[in-house]
């Protein structure tokens, strides 16, 4: 693991969307597994703002997001189809024909985990996987005593990970309770992984990942398996950490 570590989410948000826009101009049909929720939202505003003054384009890049709730469309604001195409497709100058999310309201929802685990075998799997980090260890929306060896699957969501997307919803009630999500060892077939971890609520996940044990009890320990990953984290996140990697 190559770690970054940077002063605040500002900066990470920054050094995120740097390290994004160099694969991209590096390979323009680059495929790239998107992430969702509050981690990510100044990644992607840095990535439209540089798309609108550098002109770096997204025409021929393909990307598959990593989940979306169970009985959510697209249309719904609080579906995360919705939320990619708010907060970064309507900017860009990508072909929504190459933005892939899970379809939440299909009629065989076992089907639709089948059918996009082997979309991504399709088009050759993703080059670089854009990740969070839940406080319990969640990466997409693989809780805790998720398989390492889970593709694409339903699963029902954490109270905690209930509790953590409600601020997105009016209510508590709002809050799905089950989604689509790719795979522990879908993620792990990304030829790189990008982490993203931000703010004094993530250090204690920071803390258990980079120190310790690999156990499917705390699903990222896996990434340490992984030959390629890179990790931006600000000092909230890192603070007081014994970096072991």
């Amino acid at each position: 693991m190559k770690i970054i570590e940077v002063k605040d989410y500002k900066e990470m948000s920054q050094k995120a969307a740097e390290y994004i826009i160099e694969k991209v101009c590096h390979n323009p049909k680059i495929k790239l597994g998107l992430a969702t929720g509050g981690t990510p939202i100044g990644t992607y505003q840095n990535l439209i703002a540089d798309h609108k003054q550098n002109g770096t384009s997204y025409a021929n890049v393909m990307t598959f997001n990593l989940d979306e709730y169970i009985g959510l469309s697209g249309e719904n604001k609080n579906s995360y189809r919705y939320f990619m195409d708010e907060q970064l497709f309507n900017h860009i100058d990508i072909n929504k024909k190459n933005t892939f999310v899970p379809q939440g309201v299909a009629e065989d929802i076992q089907a639709e985990c089948e059918r996009y685990e082997n979309l991504l075998e399709e088009y050759g799997g993703i080059d670089l996987q854009v990740l969070g980090i839940g406080g319990n260890g969640h990466i997409g929306f693989n809780e805790p005593g998720t398989s390492f060896q889970s593709q694409t699957h339903v699963v029902n969501l954490a109270t905690s990970t209930i509790n953590a997307n409600a601020r997105f919803f009016n209510q508590i009630e709002e809050v799905p309770v089950q989604a689509v999500t790719m795979g522990i060892s879908t993620i792990m077939k990304s030829k790189e992984i990008l982490l993203l971890a931000s703010g004094e609520s993530k250090n204690n996940a920071m803390v258990q990942l980079l120190n310790g044990e690999i156990t499917e009890s705390f699903p990222a320990s896996v990434l340490k398996k992984h030959p390629c990953v890179t990790i931006i984290a600000d000092r909230a996140a890192v603070a007081g950490l014994k970096i072991q990697c």
